[in-house]
């Protein structure tokens, strides 16, 4: 691998690290406190399979393959795991560059965009309908059927399960984090996230805490009523035995049409092709900046934009119908 001509030996290759970081791009036009604070977008839709979770799907099947779970020593074992899309994703297409079948169980309000994506990489894939909060109590949903699928043919099918595993968390620690510390040469006082699994955020706070208790991990979260894919409110972060409030410093709850609306702004004002994770992210952000005033001056924040609008067409047409549907036939 070279990292100065760019040429890798195979996709995984590809995947971020302290020496190959995702790009961190300044934001300028939309940070409301451009003269006195700066704030970077930390573009993980560059990875190769356009995701922040392409570094936990790594860290995972690295885990199962060390532990003889897949691979040459369980030839034809299925990957079976619920998504929302983006693990998903990712988990398929590094299983299907080893020869590993994946099965995904999605819920419906995913967008159609990552249901093609999941197949077009090959994976099996169930549709179904889920509320998230019941998905643990009732054993229904996407989580419960991936885990009752598991449960019955073990010598068949593994869960790597992202909403319990460790290595979930650990692939921040290992690699986000660092990345972040090194291109801000240690300045970072912020972090903005969102929250899924938690494992981002877990992992962050774990690595650049331990280099500075004072950097500030801000979590955005949509209300209850909202359909931001990707992301859970309080209530539907249940299914995460990743998650602890403890090493958040702060939770900025939003409106989750917000998600949408500033990530249109993001792609107009910026030029950064930003996700609705991203938008609702930065709407956090933005608003935390404003509060605090010159209270952060001199600061370093870093936005993790998980990905790119390019999965969301379809929400973005849905949330924000001034943009029109294009016909095929016109």
């Amino acid at each position: 691998m070279d990292l100065q001509t760019r040429v890798f030996d195979d996709v995984a290759q590809m995947l971020p690290s302290e020496a190959n970081p995702s790009p961190m791009v300044r934001i300028n036009r939309l940070n409301p406190l451009a003269d006195a604070y700066s704030l970077y977008a930390k573009l993980e839709w560059m990875n190769p399979f356009g995701s922040v979770k392409d570094r936990a799907a790594a860290r995972i099947l690295r885990d199962l393959e060390e532990r003889g779970e897949i691979g040459p020593a369980r030839p034809g074992r299925t990957i079976i795991e619920p998504t929302s899309g983006n693990t998903g994703l990712s988990l398929a297409a590094l299983a299907a560059s080893r020869g590993i079948p994946m099965h995904a169980v999605m819920p419906s309000k995913a967008p159609i965009e990552k249901q093609v994506l999941l197949r077009l990489c090959g994976a099996d894939l169930d549709v179904v309908d889920d509320s998230y909060t019941s998905a643990v109590e009732l054993g229904n949903g996407p989580i419960g059927m991936a885990r009752t699928q598991a449960a019955a043919d073990p010598e068949r099918r593994v869960m790597p399960d992202q909403y319990q595993n460790r290595m979930n968390t650990r692939a921040h620690a290992e690699t986000t984090g660092p990345e972040i510390w090194r291109q801000t040469a240690g300045r970072v006082t912020h972090v903005f996230l969102a929250l899924g699994t938690a494992g981002t955020a877990m992992g962050l706070a774990e690595f650049l805490k331990s280099k500075n208790p004072g950097v500030k991990v801000v979590a955005a979260m949509p209300d209850s009523d909202h359909d931001v894919p990707g992301v859970r409110n309080a209530s539907e972060l249940r299914v995460s035995g990743l998650f602890d409030r403890s090493k958040l410093d702060e939770v900025i709850e939003l409106d989750g049409e917000l998600a949408f609306t500033a990530a249109a702004e993001l792609c107009r004002g910026e030029g950064l092709l930003a996700g609705p994770s991203s938008g609702l992210i930065f709407e956090a952000a933005r608003r935390y900046l404003r509060r605090e005033g010159e209270r952060v001056a001199g600061g370093v924040g870093v936005c993790i934009f998980c990905d790119s609008v390019f999965k969301y067409i379809s929400s973005m047409v849905k949330h924000l119908p001034e943009l029109g549907v294009l016909s095929l036939e016109s």
